[in-house]
């Protein structure tokens, strides 16, 4: 007997129902969140000059993380006059040095609200001492997190003094350019904004000598914690900064 028109009707919305239920699967099953087997943590650690200005901005673009710049974080909370930002201006106007509680808590207070943070970060500038290293651990631990790595750029101080005189810096965004080794694509002015670049007072051969002394002193010890415990990664940032770039990702899609 032929079908009657009532079931020919119920055969075509069960078809449609399944194309329906098809494609709201494939929906589901499309980019998701990155599990943290996927995110990244890392620190990038370098003298000035080394190159952390050009390659932390393209670790978080490339990985979809935040970059965290312990320098530029103090003073945007101390800008804001946020309750962190207002302990550490009364310390600094003081004389003092910001506690190590508050930098790990303005970095936890980034990691809690920064919705760039949500597939991980890379930290710049911290931590420069083991007792900070063992801090950032102990709260990462708490939030149930670990770092995946830590990069070292390694190259040679009179390298870096060559590099740093012709140094230009972009300050609201914190960009860098270089008169020789990266210029921007008009003399003077940020290739994004058009706004006039500067270069840094401290940016010369006396103080870098200085600023570099202090930095070796201060990272030996840390750098020892991190290989330690199996974490760190030493690249020759010597080279172009494409080949450094190639390197860290390198590092960053390899690791266990």
């Amino acid at each position: 007997m032929p079908a009657s028109p009532e079931i020919e009707y119920l055969k075509t919305l069960v078809s449609q129902l399944n194309e329906k239920i098809a494609a709201l699967e494939a929906k589901s099953k499309g980019p998701a969140t990155p599990s943290p087997a996927k995110q990244l943590r890392t620190i990038l650690i370098g003298p000035p000059g080394a190159g952390k200005g050009t390659q932390a901005p393209r670790i978080r673009d490339d990985f979809c993380v935040c970059h965290l710049a312990t320098g530029d974080m103090l003073r945007d909370q101390v800008e804001k006059k946020t309750p962190l930002g207002v302990e550490a201006k009364k310390i600094m106007d003081a004389g003092g040095l910001v506690s190590d509680d508050i930098m790990v808590n303005m970095i936890k207070e980034q990691l809690e609200n920064n919705k760039q943070c949500k597939n991980g970060f890379v930290l710049d500038g911290f931590p420069r001492t083991v007792p900070q290293a063992q801090k950032l651990d102990g709260m990462l631990s708490a939030r149930g997190e670990k770092l995946d790595s830590v990069v070292q750029l390694l190259i040679d101080d009179q390298l870096l003094i060559s590099r740093i005189t012709g140094r230009l810096i972009h300050p609201a965004s914190g960009r860098s350019y270089h008169k020789t080794f990266h210029p921007p694509k008009k003399a003077g002015v940020d290739d994004i904004t058009g706004e006039p670049l500067i270069q840094r007072s401290d940016d010369n051969a006396e103080t870098l000598t200085r600023r570099l002394k202090t930095y070796h002193t201060q990272t030996g010890p840390v750098v020892d914690y991190y290989k330690a415990k199996g974490l760190w990664h030493g690249i020759d940032a010597a080279q172009s900064p494409k080949v450094v770039w190639d390197n860290l990702r390198s590092v960053f899609t390899t690791r266990k």
